[in-house]
């Protein structure tokens, strides 16, 4: 899509002054944005905004999506370790201790985030003992997750939360515990100035009615939002559409496939956004 919109652009001129086409590397897990503003990007290629975009499975072939503000999570990692002493049934038994605290953190949400908020707390690790050796207490239990967030005061909460749950289910059974919280990406936040360029130049594309500006939150995480907290700017959503029953794969899944009827509506994306800014 990028491409498609830089040879066009240089083919046409048609705009006043000057676009910097950002291919970023390491999304996933690596935080290629994060990096790359670090080692300098906008120093060497200074700009007045800065947009991203991203496909969507389950919105319809045609659409785009965006919202001012708080629009995709802060994404973070945490890890509970609980310590007993392995040995028989008379050991200090860490797997009561994880089993209890997977459990209690349900509870973090429902009863310490404000309704009016949003956050997420899910496990997708746990890890112990020997498996050819199940009649064995193990000596260590390890739990990992994710906590998804957008005001800094919830992630604040978050890690707190966990931290004092860890400690004193532990304690109540014996055994000791740490909580090992990793702030990965913040929460993506669009600009209000270039989240309404950026919806003006999908509705020039795909008409007002395929294009929703007030979409709800997405609580997947984007590092992109690093660029943003650099420099103003706006991220939208792509629709790649549906399967023909109407089910669709969504991106991360094992039947994930790229809907390539999209590439010259992301193309267009682009060129009507430089013809908003600069047009």
């Amino acid at each position: 899509m990028l491409l498609g919109a830089a040879r066009y652009l240089v083919e046409s001129r048609d705009f006043s002054g000057q676009v910097h086409f950002i291919f970023q590397p390491a999304e996933e897990g690596l935080g290629g944005g994060r990096v790359m503003v670090k080692e300098g990007l906008f120093d060497q290629f200074p700009v007045d905004a800065v947009y991203g975009m991203h496909n969507a499975p389950g919105v319809p072939v045609g659409a785009f999506t965006t919202r001012k503000g708080p629009f995709m999570a802060a994404s973070d990692t945490w890890t509970a370790t609980f310590h007993g002493t392995a040995g028989a049934h008379l050991a200090t038994d860490p797997t009561i201790a994880a089993a209890q605290f997977v459990m209690a953190i349900q509870t973090i949400v429902s009863r310490n985030v404000k309704a009016t908020e949003t956050a997420v707390v899910s496990v997708g690790h746990i890890t112990g003992g020997d498996a050819k050796a199940p009649s064995i207490i193990p000596a260590r239990m390890v739990v990992r997750g994710t906590a998804r967030s957008y005001a800094p005061e919830v992630r604040d909460l978050l890690e707190k939360r966990l931290g004092e749950l860890a400690e004193a289910i532990a304690a109540a059974h014996g055994c000791a515990a740490e909580l090992l919280y990793e702030r990965r990406y913040p929460p993506l936040v669009n600009h209000a100035d270039q989240t309404d360029i950026a919806a003006a130049a999908a509705r020039a594309l795909v008409g007002a009615g395929n294009v929703d500006a007030d979409a709800p939150p997405v609580t997947g995480a984007e590092d992109f939002s690093f660029m943003l907290e650099a420099r103003p700017g706006a991220f939208v959503f792509i629709g790649a559409g549906f399967n023909q029953d109407g089910s669709f794969y969504n991106v991360h899944t094992p039947h994930y496939d790229f809907n390539d009827e999209i590439l010259t509506l992301g193309a267009g994306y682009w060129v009507s956004l430089v013809q908003e800014e600069l047009g």
